[in-house]
Parts: C-alpha cells; sequence; structure tokens
C-alpha cells in the first residue's frame, strides 16, 4: 500500500476537521480527548474517491475473504460501502437501525441467500458494538460474517471485544497512526502523542459496554482545562490563538488589560507601565476623544516593544457587508492595527465572512474572539445562544476565530480555542451598572478562563504597575495549580 498516499489522507482527514481534540462525550459513556466525525467527508468527494480506493486495496492486500456481499454499518460507512461496492464489483447489503413498519417489514435490504459470506464496513470503532449490532442482524438472516473492515480503531478494546464474537477486525488507521502521522507532519508535538497514549491505556472498553479505568479514573489529559498552553499551542487552528498561547507561555501571564479611558495620552502612559505585565491589550476605540495615527503607531510600537497583542472590543453585530466596512473603513480602519476583535454571533455565519472579506493584506494575521456569555447581569445571552455560537467557532472559518468570551468551564472544550472571561477583581462583588466581578482565582480555577480581562481594578489603582505584576502573578499561579504544573 502507498504509504505517502495514506498519510497524506491521515493530515487530510485532520485539516477537515474529520478528527479533532477537545472533551468529548462518547456513546459509550466516557470521554475522550479525541473524536472522530467522519460524517464530514461525504462534502469532500476528493476525500471520499481516496478512502474508498485505499480501502478497495486494502481489502485486497490482507487477503480477506470478502464473501458474496458487503454491509456499511449504519449510517456514515453506507457512503463508503457503496463506493467500494462499485470499485471492488461487489453486491451489497443494507442493515437498518430499525425494522420497517409496513411493506415487507425487513431489517437486512439487499439480495441474498442463507449461508452468503458478508464483509462489514465501518467507519471508526471504539467498543466494536456497532459492528456487533450489525453482525448479529445479519446472523439472524443466516448470513456468515467473520471481518470487519474499519477505517479508525480507535485502540480502546473495539478489535478484541469483536474477536470474542468470532469477528476479525482489520483497520486502516489506528488512532496512535493517525497521531504519529500529525506529529512527523509538525501539527502536533510529542506531547499530545504521549497524553493520548496513557489516555487509551486508562479507558479499555470490555464487550459487555463495561470500561476498565486506571486506577478508578479514566486518563483525559487532553481536556482543554487540564492542558498547559505550549500543548494547546500546536492544536490551535486560528494562527493568532497559536501565536497568543506561545506568548502567554513566555511571559507567563494570562492577564489582559481593559484600556478604557478615554485620552490616548492617558492609555499610552498606562500601557507603557504595564506593557511587561500583560499579554493582552484590549480597547474601545471609539471612546477615546482624539484619536489619530499617531496614536495607532505608538500603541503597536508599546506592543512590539513589551511583546503583547493588540485586541479592539469592537463587538461587530451587524451583517457581513456592514461590518467589512465597519472594520476596514471609517475613521478607526481597525483591521489595519487590530490583531485581534470581538465580534457578536447574533448574524450568524456571515459576519465572519463579512470581516474576513475585508483583510486586503494575506501578510497580516489577524483574528476574531466570538462572544457567547456576557459577564454582566441579567444578560440575555442563554445557553441555547451560547451552544450556537460555539457551533459557529468549531465548524466553519475555524482558521479565523481564536477563542470564545464567555463565563463557563465547560462551554469551550477544544483546546485550539481560548476561553477570554471579563470582570476579573481581587474585590469581588458588583458594581452600581451590574457588572460582576470574581477573584483572579476564581476565574481561573472555577470559570476555566485562559485569557482574564481586569480592568477599573488596574486603572484606579494607586500604583498601575504593581497592581498589574499582582494580578498577572496571581493568575498564573492559579492556572499553574490548574494543570497541575510548578510555577
Amino acid at each position: 500500500m502507498d504509504q505517502t498516499k495514506l498519510k497524506e489522507l491521515g493530515i487530510k482527514l485532520f485539516e477537515i476537521n474529520a478528527f479533532k481534540f477537545g472533551d468529548f462525550k462518547m456513546k459509550v459513556g466516557i470521554n475522550s480527548p479525541v473524536y472522530f466525525d467522519l460524517r464530514v467527508i461525504v462534502s469532500y468527494p476528493d476525500v471520499m474517491n481516496t478512502l474508498s480506493e485505499l480501502l478497495t486495496e486494502f481489502i485486497k492486500l490482507i487477503e480477506v475473504d470478502t464473501g458474496a456481499h458487503l454491509c456499511g454499518v449504519p449510517y456514515t460507512a453506507l457512503p463508503i460501502a457503496t463506493l467500494i461496492s462499485i470499485k471492488a464489483n461487489k453486491p451489497m447489503l443494507i442493515r437498518r437501525k430499525e425494522v420497517k413498519t409496513y411493506g415487507t417489514k425487513k431489517m437486512i435490504e439487499g439480495k441474498f441467500n442463507a449461508g452468503d459470506k458478508c464483509l462489514i464496513i465501518e467507519d471508526v470503532v471504539t467498543s466494536g458494538s456497532s459492528i456487533l449490532d450489525t453482525v448479529n442482524d445479519l446472523r439472524a438472516e443466516g448470513l456468515a460474517v467473520t471481518d470487519a473492515i474499519v477505517v479508525v480503531d480507535r485502540e480502546q478494546g473495539g478489535a478484541r471485544n469483536t474477536e470474542e464474537d468470532g469477528v476479525k477486525m482489520h483497520s486502516l488507521f489506528t488512532l496512535s497512526y493517525l497521531l504519529n502521522v500529525l506529529r512527523e507532519a509538525g501539527l502536533i508535538e510529542e506531547s499530545t502523542v504521549q497524553s493520548v497514549a496513557k489516555y487509551i491505556k486508562g479507558a479499555q472498553i470490555r464487550s459487555d459496554g463495561s470500561f476498565v479505568e486506571n486506577g478508578g479514573k479514566v486518563i483525559n489529559e487532553l481536556s482543554r482545562v487540564g492542558m498547559t498552553f505550549e500543548a494547546r499551542a500546536d492544536l490551535a487552528k486560528c494562527s493568532l490563538s497559536k501565536e497568543l498561547m506561545k506568548l502567554i507561555s513566555i511571559k507567563k501571564s494570562t492577564l489582559c488589560l481593559a484600556a478604557d479611558l478615554t485620552s490616548s495620552e492617558e492609555i499610552l502612559k498606562l500601557v507603557e507601565k504595564v506593557g511587561p505585565y500583560i499579554c493582552l491589550l484590549k480597547t474601545h476605540v471609539d471612546i477615546v476623544e482624539d484619536f489619530n495615527d499617531n496614536f495607532v503607531k505608538s500603541l503597536q510600537s508599546l506592543a512590539k516593544k513589551h511583546n503583547f497583542i493588540i485586541m479592539e472590543d469592537r463587538k461587530f453585530a451587524d451583517i457581513g457587508n456592514t461590518v467589512a466596512l465597519q472594520y476596514a473603513s471609517g475613521l478607526y480602519k481597525i483591521s489595519s492595527w487590530a490583531d485581534l476583535v470581538t465580534v457578536h454571533a447574533i448574524p450568524g455565519q456571515g459576519i465572519l465572512k463579512g470581516l474576513k472579506a475585508a483583510l486586503n493584506d494575506p501578510t497580516q494575521q489577524r483574528g476574531v474572539f466570538l462572544l457567547a456569555e456576557m459577564s454582566s447581569q441579567g444578560s440575555l445571552a442563554t445557553s441555547q445562544y451560547s451552544a450556537a455560537t460555539m457551533k459557529m467557532a468549531t465548524e466553519t472559518d475555524v482558521d479565523f476565530v481564536a477563542g470564545i468570551v464567555c463565563q463557563s468551564a465547560d462551554l469551550v472544550t477544544f483546546p485550539g480555542l481560548l476561553q477570554l472571561t471579563p470582570g476579573v477583581k481581587i474585590e469581588e462583588g458588583v458594581d452600581g451598572l451590574g457588572q460582576k466581578y470574581d477573584s483572579p482565582e476564581h476565574v481561573v480555577k472555577e470559570k476555566g478562563a485562559d485569557v482574564c480581562v481586569v480592568g477599573r481594578g488596574i486603572l484606579n489603582a494607586k500604583n498601575q504597575a504593581d497592581t498589574a505584576k499582582l494580578y498577572r502573578d496571581r493568575l498564573w499561579a492559579a492556572y499553574c495549580e490548574r494543570v497541575g504544573i510548578s510555577e
């Protein structure tokens, strides 16, 4: 088999999000740091064609007795099995997930005879239960089943479990193989490969559906809140989130300063003081009364000097054409100087397309933070709205979304996205306008914040530099405790 073509397919599956890293609830009842969703390949005809060609070649290579029929496990494997059926010139059977309540009421569709042999085609195997469900229905019709071809074996006991029922499993990919391919391609680091290996070892699933835990607990080191920024950086799809994670690791700072001042001179003086302690500067440029080009150039110069990233908290919330103009045109020309901007998800996917369309310079790295939740009392951002925002962030334009603005640790699961949380203050409470504040420790360890926004806690301090340093140190200590490393 052409190993180069096989590796290229593995990389392509990663690029189209057919498998991803995060913290996912599996059908078998345990969480996993890796999730496969091969359903997306139906939108990529070239991937479908390559996969079916490699599987057809693989079947011939291992010299498995395909018998008279092929049967894809419903539903994801059905289109794969169909293409193999055509390429291998083998008839196909379809197993229903439910018995028809009308007509022939068949469970197995297609022409066959009792005693015929059937080869199973499956996409991803964890415990092997889906294969065995299909095997049982085929055998109930008198068909003989001894082998199954799968695209990906997660190596969590599926091969062992199916073999116990007389079905040998042959996998095109194993999870370990795919991870090593990504590591060799420079897409993930060795630490990620090792973490998944520990997870696999600690989450083996028995044939009865129960699972074997490692010391009573399934290892899941790839959950976002349990991973270091260094390990997460290689999983980021957006170049700005990757850059920010690396910057955070170097500066040992997760502090974002909200420079909500109305004078450009005051902002620049403040940034000169606290620049060494922040990873991100958040501006509200429309409140700056004397905004000018020199202010922008000075701000960019300070960002380079003190190594931080600039984010304009614009909170775009209009149709694509309008936000494209707001982003690149007008008095502020935000796209020319702000590395990141904040964006409301309420207009839908078109707002991201509009912002991307406004970027004319391919050398500029730009990204957005989508607002999923707000820190103000009485916010109308419901759980359904937050979930829809996350869907926007992870399904399309993933190279443009650097992170999510939210208040909940369990909302952002993908390690490549950053959680930015406002409302951080050493003195907890609520101000007179409904803004809620939590301590640095609570925001990092309980709310799951990666980057923490501090405004008035620093702006109103007598010594702004010392206060910024204090926030940086407390936030970093809380992060180190969260991920289990020494400071």
